[in-house]
C-alpha cells in the first residue's frame, strides 16, 4: 500500500527527484528489498544483474515529472533532446576509465524493430556508433537475412560508454545509464525489441537466468514484445549457435509479418 509521507520527507524527496531530473534522469528503479539483511546476503547471487523493477509507489506524484520530450510527435526531435540531456556524461566512473565518446544509438527513429546489445567496444568507442566492428558486421548480415537493412531498425546498448577492456558492465553503471535507454524506447515505440546476449536480456527483464531459459519465448516489456537471442560477438566465438540465433530471428520475423525465405523455414 502507498505510504503517507511527512511534509519534511516529501520536500526532501521532491528536491532529490528534481536533482535527478536536472541530470536528465526521469525513470527510477530499485532493487528487491528483503525484511532481513542477512537473508538478502544469503539469497542474492553475488553477481546480481541490474534490476529494472518499477519503483514502489510512495506518493507516486513525486516520481512522475514529465520528461522534456513528452508531447513531441517527432521522434527525431525527441531523441535529440534525450541526447542533449545525456550530454558529455560523467554520471558513472566509465568517463574516467578511457572512454573516448558516448555511443548513443543509431537507426530509424520510427523502427518496428529495436536491437539492444550490451556495451560499446573499441570500434564503437572510436566511431561513436553501436555495432560497427566484427560483431556489427555479423549483426548487419543477421538484419539482412530478415529482409531488412540496418537503416530500417534502431540499434542501441544497455550502457553508452565502453567499459575498460570490454569488461561486463557493473550493476551501478547499468542502473545509471538505463533510464536514457528507457526514454529512447519510449520515443521509438518499436513493435519488437530483441535483447542481444545475456547482459541485455537480464538487465531489461530484471532476471538472473541462463540463455537457455531466456530464449525461445516472448516477454512483455512495457507493452512491447521482447525476444532474446545470442549476441553477435558470442556467435563469432561459437558459430555453431548461429542456427539457434536464426530460429530466434524467425520468430521475430513472424511477429513483424516479414516473409521467411523458403530455405530458412523449419
Amino acid at each position: 500500500m502507498p505510504q503517507t509521507l511527512s511534509p519534511k520527507l516529501k520536500q526532501h524527496l521532491t528536491e532529490r527527484v528534481k536533482f535527478y531530473n536536472d541530470l536528465g534522469i526521469y525513470d527510477f528503479y530499485c532493487r528487491p528489498i528483503a525484511a532481513d539483511r542477512n537473508s538478502v546476503a544469503e539469497s542474492e547471487p553475488r553477481e546480481e544483474v541490474p534490476s529494472t523493477m518499477a519503483m514502489p509507489t510512495v506518493e507516486e506524484d513525486l516520481f512522475t515529472t514529465p520528461k522534456p520530450e513528452a508531447g513531441l510527435t517527432d521522434p527525431v526531435k525527441a531523441l535529440r533532446i534525450i541526447r542533449e540531456d545525456l550530454g558529455d556524461c560523467t554520471r558513472c566512473v566509465l568517463h574516467k576509465q578511457g572512454r573516448k565518446q558516448i555511443v548513443f544509438g543509431v537507426g530509424n527513429p520510427k523502427a518496428d524493430l529495436m536491437l539492444i546489445g550490451e556495451a560499446p567496444g573499441a570500434d564503437e568507442d572510436e566511431q561513436g556508433e553501436p555495432f560497427v566492428g566484427r560483431a556489427g558486421q555479423l549483426l548487419n548480415n543477421m538484419i539482412k537475412a530478415m529482409g531488412l537493412q540496418r537503416e530500417d531498425v534502431y540499434i542501441a546498448n544497455i550502457i553508452k560508454c565502453r567499459p575498460p577492456g570490454n569488461r561486463t558492465p557493473e550493476r551501478d553503471e547499468c542502473e545509471t545509464c538505463s533510464p536514457f535507454l528507457m526514454r529512447q524506447i519510449a520515443v521509438i515505440k518499436p513493435k519488437v525489441i530483441v535483447a542481444l546476449g545475456a547482459v541485455a536480456a537480464k538487465t531489461l527483464l530484471a532476471v538472473n537466468a541462463p540463455m537457455a531459459e531466456l530464449r525461445g519465448r516472448w516477454y512483455d516489456f512495457r507493452g512491447t514484445k521482447l525476444a532474446v537471442t545470442y549476441h553477435p560477438a558470442f556467435l563469432l566465438r561459437d558459430p555453431r549457435q548461429k542456427k539457434e540465433a536464426w530460429k530466434d530471428l524467425q520468430r521475430v520475423m513472424q511477429e513483424l509479418r516479414l516473409p521467411i525465405p523458403a530455405k530458412g523455414r523449419e
